[in-house]
């Protein structure tokens, strides 16, 4: 994880969000997200699932834990490195199944 701002309000571009680099920012803002504040309240599942649609195909799922690293990050949570979010990712990939 890069090392960034501690906390949601020190946060002023999008690359200062922890494990948000050039390339995820440009995701972001191709969703219309432009700073930071705009990840806040964003559910990182439907984020991800609009990336998809709009670009016409399915991205790395680490991008998704990324995405929910970014918006945990904004809603107060201490910054955690993507991978953190694996697992929770494939549990509820895994119950969607069912």
């Amino acid at each position: 994880m890069k090392k960034s701002a501690h906390t949601p309000g020190s946060v002023r571009r999008l690359e200062d969000i922890p494990n948000v680099g050039c390339a995820v920012a440009d995701e972001l803002r191709a969703l219309g997200i432009t700073a930071p504040i705009g990840l806040v309240g964003r559910d990182p599942w439907a984020l991800y699932a609009e990336l998809n649609a709009r670009r016409g195909f399915c991205h790395d799922p680490c991008l998704l834990d990324t995405f929910i690293a970014a918006t945990r990050f904004m809603a107060g949570e201490p910054a955690r490195p993507w991978w953190h979010y694996t697992a929770e990712r494939k549990a509820r990939q895994a119950a969607s199944k069912d």
